[in-house]
Order: C-alpha cells, then structure tokens, then sequence
C-alpha cells in the first residue's frame, strides 16, 4: 500500500471545470489526509481557484495543458485532437507512468474511455472495459455493472463483469465472498437470451470461491439489493441507470409538490422533517457519484460530468477506495492473473450446448 494515495485530476473535465474540481479535491482532502494531488488543464485557471484553497494547493501540483476535451466532442476527434496533449490525456497517462494511482474526471465518458483504453491497455483475459456503478438500494447498496460502456457481449464477457464487479464489491463493502447476480427478464434458468443463459453456465463451471453466484436477478431485483453485484451488458445497464435517476427525481418533485399543497401538508413536514431529510440524503445522486472504468491496467474514476463540489468529493471517495484497498490486485487473483479463470469454457455456444 501506498503512504500517500496519488490522484491525478482532469481539472477541465465536466461542465463546469476548475471551478469545480478544485473546491471538490478540496472537500475530499478534509475526509482523507493521505492524499496528494496532480492537477492537469489551464494552469492560469487552476492556480486562481487554488489560492482559495491553501490546504489543498500545499499536497497538489498543476501540469498545464493547452487542450481541454469538450462534453460533446466524439471519441476519435478526441482522440486526434488530445492524444499526448489534453488535460484528460495527461492525467491518465499520470496513472500510466506510475506518477498516480487513479485518475478522476468529470469529462466526456466516450472520450475518457477511448484514452483510457488505449492508454492503460486491457488486463489480461478481459476484452472490454466496463463501467461499474454504486447503486442505493433498500439493504444498502450494491454494484451494478455494465452501466454504459460497450453495448451488448457473450457469455464469456459477462462472467468477466461477475469478477471483477464482485472484486469491486469486496473493495467498497468489505465482503469476502459478495453474492453475484445477472439481470433477466426471469429467475427460471430456460428464460433470457443465450449470452445470459450461458453466462450463468461459465459462472457455475468456474465455481471461483471470490464470489457466490446466485443465477439471475430481475429488474425489481436491482433497488432491493437482490445481490451485491448485479451483471448486464451496457445497452440495458443504461437504460436502468437512467430509468433510475429519473424515477428518483420524480418521486422528489411529487413529496415536493405534496408537502406544500396545503397548510395541513406544511405543519406535517416539518413534524417529520427528520425523515424527509433522511430520504433525500438516500436519494441523493451525490452521494454515490463516480462510475469506475473496470477491465483497465490502471484505476479511472468517471464523475457525473455536471455534478457540484460534494458530488466530485464523491467520486474522489471513490478512487480513494479502490487504490488504497487494492482493487487492481483482487481482479487479477481472481483472473489467475493471466486470464486463466475465463478460458475455462471457451465460448459461449459450448456454455450453452
């Protein structure tokens, strides 16, 4: 382990950039002393916003950078217009280098995957890369992965979500053995499309003792925290997050417009204000900001790119967590380290036969 956790900040990711990133880096050093941190964009920029800051600017250091990835820029122009330049680009290749271990931004997700990626490489025996969620559930929270990533995938690529979503779980929960679920449209075994169907046979054939596969989960199943780590392919995982995050600020606006409808209404909200607050601290995106890049040589924290100070505090939690618990080193244990663990079954069709 580390003395110190090293973080390298795209200080110009997200809407808003700097004035941002710089104030959250700074609520995250008041919950975690061990840390330092490596600034990467508009120099001119980050240093203003450092001066409010002192406690922060005496464990940080800025690298300027002229580039500065826009949300709306698709990964390959990224690609030709920030490789070896941007601020997102240098901060990966911070974590490449050995010079950080992680990398947060709040920026375009397309074009912090693509960098991600080429940059950091794949671990062995993972195809993919993945982006894993913390999602609040009535238990308590669990993982769920793929949220966005790539869409679709065999067999085989979502066993390999399983491992490493259920080393992540053992990371952020402190689980020795987190239980592992795939998201179906059924718990029966003959229900599901095939790349589901065999996914469950490769988890059951490799019996790995990191985690316990538990078969399928349906939709219901995410929010009552069926499992500590729920299993899909990024086209679904989307559509759930989203889904998600929108049912939750609509259940906001109905208490909202509830508790002010009558002067009755009024005088019972501030009896139970107590429990309102509770439920809006569970429902807040903040509090679980911070999507990790799965499959990757390195650690890449994605923050919701229009989040405020605590929300990006949030995602650097997030990276504090998986570096200082060593996420890395439990993925590959589970991989056999050479990828052994997936090539158990080679493909899905077999898996399925």
């Amino acid at each position: 382990m580390p003395q110190k956790v090293r973080i390298a900040l795209d200080a110009m990711g997200g809407d808003f950039g700097a004035s941002i990133i710089v104030p959250g880096a700074a609520l995250a050093l008041m919950r975690h002393s061990d840390v330092e941190f490596l600034l990467f964009g508009d120099s001119t920029l980050i240093n203003a916003q450092l001066d409010t800051h002192p406690a922060l600017k005496a464990v940080s250091r800025v690298f300027h950078a002229d580039i500065a990835i826009s949300m709306d820029e698709k990964p390959s122009q990224a690609l030709r217009r920030g490789r070896k330049s941007s601020s997102m680009w240098l901060a990966i290749d911070a974590v490449k280098r050995g010079d950080a271990d992680v990398v947060v931004s709040a920026g375009n997700t397309g074009a912090l995957m693509a960098m991600s990626r080429l940059n950091l490489r794949m671990m062995p025996g993972i195809d993919r890369p993945a982006i894993a969620a913390v999602w609040p559930t009535v238990r308590g929270e669990s993982v769920v992965l793929d949220v966005g990533a790539s869409i679709g995938g065999d067999a085989r690529h979502l066993a390999s979500l399983a491992i490493m979503g259920s080393a992540m779980a053992s990371v952020l929960f402190d689980l020795e053995r987190p239980t592992v679920g795939l998201l179906n449209i059924g718990v029966e075994e003959v229900k599901g499309v095939e790349a589901v169907r065999g996914a469950a046979e490769l988890l059951r054939a490799m019996n790995l003792p990191q985690l316990d596969f538990i078969g399928f989960v349906e939709g219901d199943g995410i929010g009552k925290g069926a499992a500590d780590v729920i299993v899909t392919e990024g086209f679904s995982g989307n559509i759930a997050l989203k889904t998600a995050e929108g049912t939750a600020r609509q259940i906001a606006e109905y208490l909202r417009s509830a508790m002010s409808r009558t002067w009755r209404s009024k005088l019972g909200y501030i009896f139970a204000r107590g429990a309102f607050n509770a439920l809006r601290d569970k429902m807040d995106p903040r509090k679980v900001n911070g999507g990790v890049f799965l499959g990757l040589n390195g650690v890449v924290i994605k923050s919701h790119g229009g989040t405020d100070a605590e929300g990006f505090a949030s995602a650097v939690d997030v990276g504090y967590d998986m570096v200082r618990y060593d996420l890395l080193t439990k993925i590959n244990q589970t991989l056999n380290r050479d990828g052994h663990a997936l090539s158990i079954v080679p493909n899905a069709q077999e898996a399925v036969s």
